[in-house]
């Protein structure tokens, strides 16, 4: 059992960084292959490995974290296709700027709506992360909501196959 919870561990925090990687479709097939494994605990594992992983996305948001070089933007010339590059993602970036300066006023809606993506997954939960570092929302608040929303998320999950075996017979 605790094999399987260190390995569910590994595979929600490496999704929180990859977003390819699917800790949903992980915790179904687990929870498939060792009914016996208490929904509660592999919850509350998942939840913790993600919160961690996203940390570094909340961090680097926030200018907390320092990205490697190869990461940073270089200027490079203005060629035409960069100007209308540019002209089209104008409004894109006054939105983001818009919903950031909402947030520094409305901490509390920041808050709700990260803990609202934490357990349904809409707004997408990266994107509410890197949102919540922009807007400085305070880490306690950040893990917590993030915790608390992803351990309901996830032991639900955990929890649907009994659920709907209970259903059906």
């Amino acid at each position: 059992m605790f094999a399987s919870l260190l390995v569910a561990a590994g595979v929600a925090f490496s999704s929180a960084l990859i977003p390819l990687v699917s800790t949903e479709v992980f915790v179904l097939a687990l929870i498939a292959r060792e009914p016996d494994l208490p929904c509660l605990a592999l919850g509350a594992v998942v939840a913790v490995a993600q919160v961690l992983g996203k940390l570094v996305y909340y961090l680097a948001a926030r200018g907390s974290l320092r990205l490697p070089s190869f990461m940073h933007r270089k200027e490079k010339p203005l060629t035409d296709r960069r100007i209308r590059w540019q002209q089209r993602t104008k409004r894109v970036r006054g939105w983001v700027d818009k919903l950031t300066e909402k947030c520094h006023r409305h901490p509390h809606w920041m808050t709700g709506t990260y803990g609202v993506s934490a357990v349904v997954g809409l707004p997408p939960f990266m994107a509410t992360t890197v949102l919540a570092g922009l807007a400085r929302m305070p880490m306690s608040t950040f893990l917590a909501a993030g915790f608390v929303g992803r351990c309901v998320r996830f032991t639900l999950l955990a929890m649907s196959p009994a659920l709907i075996a209970g259903w059906l017979l």
